[in-house]
Formats: structure tokens, sequence, C-alpha cells
């Protein structure tokens, strides 16, 4: 249903949206604490207090425990539950991925979803891990299309999800989406990656979500399932998810284990907590590792530091900056920064679905060579037409009297109209010594202006006498 989804705000491949449900409308991005129906580190009725919007809990667990089965279909999953917000049900495929079998058939768990008046209802399907054969891929991808395309044709009530699966195959996640996308779903979650998360192979995911991404097209709500680290956020938004889940903040508590943006700490370890959310500003850490609440209390800094995170995500595309905060993220791990690189190989993708004014651009390093503003001008840069005389420099006062024409040379953009200078993205802040790769993208971006206008005479004065020398040999060689 495409009016349960609005677009307000993109950035790269993020976005700010409203995505409507039955028990109320959630801004995306957005996290959904996991709620283990048996025992919550924290109440649900108190994660609403801490800034949780929506929830997810597992519709299985519920089902297989007749107490629980009993009372959440006599009072609703949210009286059960004790949250009045939206709420999103799995249907078991995790115990299916750990267990091989799970004594609940697809229909019957999903019409159970309905009967508790689940907000966004998952169907049974089939979690194949990474790095299977194509085969089980294949056969597995079959069994979960079947079911799909049988859980569209039930009457409900709420949203219906409809998982993306077809482990690290990039084609079938592509064909998978493309399959899915004219179907009767809501929310397309993107499932089968958390092994691929667990062991920080982040690159893979890329390739994963961005497949899944270029077949479901640019207006589909999008759940990256297990996606609850905080670090992984602003690369996850970029390539474009809008919901995450997270039960790494009830996970990493019981092993004793500090979430922090920039990685996860063991907590025997700390000296001091550097964060001033309400656990951080009370206790030292030898206090909390002496409390008797110390699982719940590090339960509520992890959700804590998760959440304002999000609320960081949402603010950076508002503001057009998206990423500066992914570089500055990818930068907290190698594999992390392995996610970024193969970001970068996806720049045409991402420039298409990019906006074209924004705040202003920072270069913050070799990365930054492939953002969407500077592939962009490299690729229109032949629609500049000039005549005569034509200067490149790097110096705003010199003197341009004999010349038609003044172009301004800043890496990564290489020679643009003097007349830009002060709009987006020219007026970039750039460091005063660029890297090779803002070097590189430049001079090809100024062979390209040159090879586009062969009847004209370029005369070159840069300051820095390696960026002339490179541009003299691109004009040589015309």
């Amino acid at each position: 249903m495409p009016d349960r989804f609005e677009i307000l705000h993109k950035d790269l491949a993020g976005r700010i949206g409203r995505l409507s449900t039955p028990h109320g409308t959630i801004e995306t991005p957005e996290l959904m604490p996991v709620v283990n129906p048996h025992l919550q580190l924290i109440p649900a009725g108190e994660l609403a207090e801490m800034g949780a919007n929506m929830i997810i809990t597992n519709s299985y667990i519920i089902h297989q425990d007749p107490a629980l089965r009993n009372e959440a279909l006599e009072k609703g999953l949210h009286d059960l539950l004790g949250f009045q917000g939206p709420i999103m049900t799995d249907s078991g495929a995790f115990q299916l991925s750990v267990y091989g079998d799970i004594e609940v058939q697809p229909l019957q768990i999903l019409d159970f979803q309905f009967r508790i008046n689940s907000d966004i209802a998952v169907p049974l399907d089939i979690p194949t891990p990474p790095d299977v054969s194509r085969e089980r891929a294949e056969s597995e991808l079959l069994v979960t299309e079947g079911r799909l395309e049988e859980a569209t044709d039930q009457n409900r009530p709420n949203l219906l999800a409809g998982p993306i699966q077809g482990s690290t195959y990039p084609d079938l996640r592509e064909r998978a989406a493309r399959h899915l996308k004219d179907l009767n779903f809501d929310v397309f979650p993107i499932g089968g990656v958390v092994p691929l998360m667990e062991s920080y192979r982040f690159e893979t995911l890329v390739d994963v979500v961005v497949s899944a991404k270029k077949g479901l097209g640019s207006g589909a709500p999008v759940h990256l399932f297990g996606a609850g680290h905080p670090m992984l956020f602003a690369l996850a938004a970029a390539m474009g998810c809008d919901l995450f889940d997270s039960a790494a903040y009830a996970l990493y508590a019981r092993q004793g284990r500090y979430l922090t943006v920039h990685g996860t700490r063991k907590l025997e370890e700390m000296n001091y907590l550097p964060c001033s959310c309400p656990v951080c500003l009370k206790h030292s850490p030898q206090e909390l590792m002496k409390s008797p609440d110390k699982t719940k209390l590090l339960a509520r800094h992890n959700l804590h530091v998760s959440l304002q995170e999000i609320r960081l995500v949402r603010q950076s595309i508002r503001d057009g900056t998206l990423w500066n905060l992914l570089e500055c993220r990818c930068r907290s791990h190698p594999r992390m920064l392995d996610g970024l690189i193969r970001l970068k190989c996806e720049s045409r993708w991402l420039e298409g679905l990019d906006t074209s004014s924004k705040s202003t651009l920072f270069y913050l390093s070799p990365e930054s060579a492939a953002r969407p503003e500077v592939m962009r001008y490299s690729r229109r840069v032949d629609r500049i037409s000039l005549q005569g005389n034509v200067l490149i420099t790097d110096e705003t006062n010199t003197d341009s009297t004999d010349f038609d024409h003044v172009l301004y040379f800043k890496p990564p953009f290489g020679a643009y109209p003097a007349e830009l200078s002060e709009t987006y993205p020219f007026n970039a802040e750039v460091p005063l010594e660029p890297d090779d790769d803002a070097q590189v993208a430049a001079v090809e971006a100024t062979r390209h202006l040159m090879e586009a206008n062969p009847g004209v005479h370029f005369a070159i004065r840069l300051k820095k006498s390696r960026w002339t020398e490179l541009v003299n040999a691109e004009c040589n060689m015309r």
C-alpha cells in the first residue's frame, strides 16, 4: 500500500519518512528495541519514555507459550506487552534458522499475528544463511516466495512485511526484491544478514542491501533485520534502510558489554563512562560492576546510545550531512571502512538518488572523492561551453583581463566556472593539502572539460606545482 509510507527528506539513498500503522505513525529511520515476552530487561511500557516509538517482538515465542498465547488473544498484543505504540512481530524465522524446524505452519503463525493485532506481521520465510550453494539459495528462495504469495491472499487489518532473501548472491536478492515490489506488501525486510554483521562482513552486507534496494526501487520502506549496533546505523541509512531492530542492547548487557557509536567495550576494562545518559551520569564503571542491577542498567545505557544515534542519523539526513556522519562512523573499525569503500563502488547509483542541493560539502577523507556531488559534476562537466582564452587558476584575485573565461580549480572538482564559486557544491570546505584521490578526481574532471571544448586555449596558473604539472600533462595529451 504505497500511501502507508511518505518520504519527507532525502540524502544519499537515505530518507526521513512517515510510516502509518494501525497504532500510530512513526518517523523513519526508526530503531525498534526487541522485546522478549518472557524476560523484559526494560519493561516495554518504559521504552516509550526512553524515546522508542516502535518495538518488535517474536510472535512464535508467544504462540508456543499457552499462557502468553491465551492472554495475547484475549487482550491483544499491546496490552500483553504494555506498549501502546506500533509493534512489529517476527514469525519464528530466527528459531527456524537455529533449530532447522519449528512447530507451526506458515499460515498458522501469520493468522496468529493478525489475531493479536500486530501492526506489521511477517510471514514465515526461510532465512538462508550466507555462502551456501547457489542451488540451495535458489531452492529456499522459491519456497519463501511461495509462502509470501500465499500471505498476500489473506484478509488482514494490518501491514504486511515481505522479507527479501537470496543469501549472498546479489542477483538473487535483486530478483527477489523485483518480484515482491509488485505484490501487496507494505514493508520489505532484508533477512538472513545477521551472520554477516556478526562476522563484520560489512562489504558483503553492502552488496546484499544495495542489490535489494535496486530491485525494490526508491519508494519502498526497508527493514534491515538484526541491525542493532549504533555504529552501523549511518551506513545502513545511507543505503536506504528505514527500520532497524536491536536485541543488542540487551544481549550485550548480559555479557557486560558497553555500546558506543565507535564499537563495544567490556565494562570491566573501563575507567570512565564517556556518555551522558542517566545511567552513566549516576554511576562509575566500578559502581556499575558492583550493582545488583548491572545488567538492567547496562541495557538502559546501550539503548540510550542506540536511540541517540538514530536521532543523529535523522538530523544528518535533514541537514544533508549524512555522508559526513557516514565517514566518521565507518572509520571506527577497519571492516566498517571496507563497507564504505564498497559503497563507493555504487557512487553512480547513489548519485541518482541523492538531492542536488544541500548544506556545505566537507571533504574529510579519500572516500569523499566518491561523493555523489563529485560524481555528478564529473559526469556533467562536458555541458560547460567555453570559447577563446580560458584561465584555470586557484587564486581569486589573479589578473584575468586577457581571458574570456575564468575557471577556479579546487580538488576534488577540478576546474569550474568562477561564477559558481559561492554555490553548492563548489563552496565546499576542503583541506589545504588534498589527498591523491581528490587530485586525481580533479584532474580527470578538468580533462573532460578540456575535451568538451577542443577549440579553446587554456592557460594554467596554479599555486601548487604538482597540480600545474598534472593539469598541463592533460593539456598536452589533447
